[in-house]
């Protein structure tokens, strides 16, 4: 009796033990770990300092949503999405781009919005007189005049389309010095490396060494718009929508009308 009570004691304590090291396998954690999500949105450095302020407000909802940007010119980044470079989200400063990736398939249907809007603007070095409107590029004191590469910058574009619509692209040609990015025309200007400038009222904004000096009538280039849309090749489509629907939203919305966009 005392043996077959002694047995059933051990194999009570044997198979408590065997319970006991099973159940962790099964019991849920209490903390459960997130993988973090990458994103990599590329979008038109005049987007810049607004992006990068909305990207905070988001994580701070969405810590586990790693974003990084990849600023450029609109037309480069086109081309590096035409031949394979990785992202998950395009945000162009002209309608040309997306509707070239669009055209080549390259677009998760359904995904495509317009951000925002823009004014384009003759800025000239703060303490520069003399240059009260486009024609006063002609005068000869004028020697140098910033402009986006038109080919691959959309500001450049609707910069000379302004300059031939007031006749005087012919004058100023010559004096055009190109930049790879609407804010290196804004740099250009800042240092004095140019006597003047064409840039997005946007890009005046943040800077305390320019002055505006008019707004080009919006008759002469076309619409400034700035289309977004989620990549067909986004390895997280999912994730990626969802910011592409914040980035639309009223929180968003309050921070491109701060860096003085306007709202479609």
């Amino acid at each position: 009796m005392n043996r077959r009570r002694i047995l059933a004691l051990i194999g009570t304590a044997i198979a408590s033990l065997v319970l006991a090291i099973s159940l962790p396998a099964f019991a849920p954690s209490p903390v459960v770990a997130q993988s973090n999500t990458n994103l990599l949105v590329s979008a038109a450095a005049s987007l810049k300092d607004a992006l990068a302020e909305i990207k905070l407000l988001y994580q701070q909802s969405q810590p586990n949503v790693n974003i990084s940007y990849n600023f450029g010119a609109s037309g480069a980044l086109q081309q590096q999405i035409e031949q394979g470079a990785p992202a998950d989200i395009f945000v162009s400063a002209g309608k040309k781009q997306v509707d070239a990736l669009e055209a080549k398939g390259l677009l998760l249907t359904g995904t495509r919005t317009i951000l925002a809007k823009n004014r384009l603007v003759l800025v000239v070095p703060k303490n520069s007189v003399g240059v009260t409107s486009f024609y006063n590029l002609k005068d000869p004191k004028i020697k140098k005049i910033a402009i986006g590469e038109p080919r691959s910058v959309p500001a450049g574009q609707y910069g000379e389309q302004v300059l031939e619509k007031l006749k005087i692209l012919p004058q100023v040609k010559s004096k055009l010095v190109y930049a790879n990015n609407v804010r290196q025309v804004l740099a250009a200007v800042e240092s004095g490396n140019a006597d003047a400038g064409l840039v997005y009222i946007t890009d005046a904004k943040i800077s305390d060494k320019v002055k505006v000096v008019v707004a080009a009538d919006e008759k002469y280039h076309s619409a400034i718009v700035y289309p977004l849309a989620v990549l067909k090749g986004s390895k997280n489509a999912g994730a990626a929508k969802e910011f592409a629907q914040y980035l639309t939203s009223t929180q968003a919305k309050a921070v491109l009308q701060k860096f003085g966009f306007i709202l479609p």
